[in-house]
């Protein structure tokens, strides 16, 4: 879930409906708009001589696309055998029930209303399924429940919209919070320089072949737009709508109410430090 359209400096990489890495397929699902950009990544992810399958975020609930996934990973020679979710917004949620249906799998989530016949995921658990080694990063601040899935063998990671691969990510305020989703970028940045993470696959976009980058630049924007939001509110600009107006002149006035979420977790945020 986006709230601005590509900016100037953001890494930019190519939108892909296929192998992404040695062991990733993007499946493009078919719900572009100027929230999810060309759509929701649903990637298939599987050791090269497994027959079994992780399918994370299954997307929207649209049987042509979740028939499309089953029938992709198929075509690899794999059989879907778990499915997980990054986080509970329903383009990359909805559809996955049916396709737990369509699987025959379980659904393995952070927040329990989204689980199906399994247990929760959480800090420091490891999908092994067929072969895999994939740790589970907690992300909070996009969503209080999202996560990232860590590919070490790729040396990539999935990032449901923690990070998108063009534009911004919303922090869906009072649900997600600035904080936490500062600390949640510092994270996957100690993964990028750290723990050799070089690619970004996020759950919208296309993919990036630079994470450090990705990430700094994302840490920048956030302070920079944490300072106009604080210039906004010293010049008389108090609520979030006209905050809004005055930080985000310059982009698409669809996005507004998006941009109106991230400036009221700014604003939390902001007064939680004593700075306005």
């Amino acid at each position: 879930m986006t709230e601005a359209a590509a900016l100037p400096g953001q890494p930019r990489g190519e939108v892909l409906s296929g192998p992404a890495t040695t062991r990733t397929v993007n499946v493009l699902a078919p719900n572009p708009s100027a929230m999810t950009l060309d759509g929701t990544n649903t990637w298939i992810v599987a050791e090269p001589d497994s027959d079994l399958a992780v399918v994370i975020d299954p997307g929207p609930l649209d049987d042509a696309h979740l028939r499309n996934v089953v029938a992709t990973a198929e075509r690899m020679g794999k059989r879907v055998a778990l499915t997980l979710l990054t986080h509970g917004h329903p383009d990359h949620a909805e559809g996955a029930a049916r396709f737990a249906e369509l699987t025959r799998t379980h659904v393995r989530a952070l927040d329990p209303a989204l689980r199906l016949g399994d247990e929760g995921l959480g800090a420091g658990d490891v999908i092994t399924t067929g072969g895999l080694e994939m740790w589970v990063v907690p992300t909070p601040g996009h969503t209080a429940d999202s996560l990232c899935f860590h590919l070490p063998a790729d040396r990539a990671v999935l990032t449901g919209d923690t990070v998108l691969g063009r534009g911004t990510t919303v922090v869906a305020h009072p649900d997600g919070r600035l904080g936490d989703y500062l600390d949640s970028l510092r994270r996957l940045r100690s993964l990028a320089v750290d723990d050799g993470v070089h690619t970004v696959l996020p759950g919208h976009g296309p993919v990036l072949d630079d994470a450090q980058g990705a990430i700094e630049f994302y840490l920048a924007h956030r302070a920079h737009r944490l300072a106009q939001v604080e210039t906004a509110v010293e010049n008389g600009h108090t609520t979030a709508a006209d905050v809004v107006a005055r930080v985000y002149a310059d982009v698409d006035r669809s996005l507004w109410p998006a941009a109106e979420l991230s400036v009221r977790a700014q604003l939390e945020y902001l007064s939680e430090h004593g700075l306005i």
